[in-house]
């Protein structure tokens, strides 16, 4: 991110709004299938406040590397006092190591991602070259995010109510959730081999309101040309579409999330 682009992110609200995100029980699929071993090279594109970066980093030793790459400064710094020892700041769709880890091109014997490329909707492909390149041969693309149908519900009330205001919400929808088939054809298209990708719908209790999760995923996103209290309104107003769906009996929400799965190999 250059310095003169806005941070969108605030690591603040992202742990108190989303911290199920790096849960043991949430990351564990996911990590069942990145198989990682001790003395590893690991790239983690989108490590956020470095929660399971940090868990990783643990488990690969001082034998191995893990290095976190997130567009948010924020979150880094956050990361960094959680433990990171090797980060470094980028867009994941204009992914480019910087002088001090260039010489690992071509070295990872993963890359790993979480939670992150439903963010990467102007150029999905692009994150899936960079990949490649980072790997060795034989090296595994391993990760999860959000896939078709996920957050159903939310995403169209959002819809509506920028409609409502007779503005075209397909732009400004900020989200990529692609079909496991649909997502395996962007793997191969960059000449990885495809080992797995799946869909795993996951209802997922919120810890606090619908509106603190949208102000972390929505405000500065889908929503970030409106003024405080045109955002506020908004929020409020899908929230009130949700309610009949996912607040329960006690007061809680819930929201969908559906997971794709994959995991990809750079040929020999």
């Amino acid at each position: 991110m250059s310095s003169d682009e806005k941070d969108n992110w605030s690591a603040e609200k992202y742990n108190k709004s989303a911290f199920f995100v790096y849960s043991d029980a949430y990351t564990q699929p996911i990590l069942d299938l990145l198989k990682l071993k001790q003395g590893e090279r690991v790239i983690d594109i989108g490590c956020g406040t470095g929660e399971l970066s940090v868990r990783l980093q643990n488990f690969l030793g001082d034998d191995g590397i893990l290095v976190g790459v997130d567009a948010s400064e924020d979150m880094l710094k956050r990361a960094r006092e959680n433990g990171l020892k090797n980060s470094f700041c980028c867009d994941a769709q204009n992914l480019i190591l910087p002088e001090n880890f260039n010489h690992l091109t071509g070295t990872f014997d993963a890359v790993f991602t979480n939670a992150t490329l439903h963010w990467c909707k102007r150029d999905p492909a692009a994150v899936v070259r960079a990949a490649r390149k980072l790997l060795r041969p034989g090296g595994r693309f391993v990760g999860e995010f959000g896939g078709y149908m996920n957050c159903t519900g939310v995403r169209s009330a959002m819809h509506q109510v920028l409609l409502k205001r007779g503005l075209d919400p397909i732009p400004l929808d900020p989200w990529y959730f692609p079909r496991a088939q649909e997502y395996a054809k962007v793997l191969e298209s960059q000449g990885f081999e495809v080992q797995h990708a799946s869909l795993h719908p996951r209802i997922t209790p919120l810890p606090g309101h619908l509106n603190d999760w949208l102000y972390t995923f929505a405000r500065n996103s889908a929503l970030a040309s409106m003024n405080d209290e045109e955002a506020r309104q908004m929020i409020q107003e899908i929230s009130d579409i949700c309610e009949v769906d996912m607040k329960d009996e006690s007061g809680g929400w819930g929201i969908m999330y559906v997971r794709l799965r994959f995991v990809a190999i750079r040929p020999e």
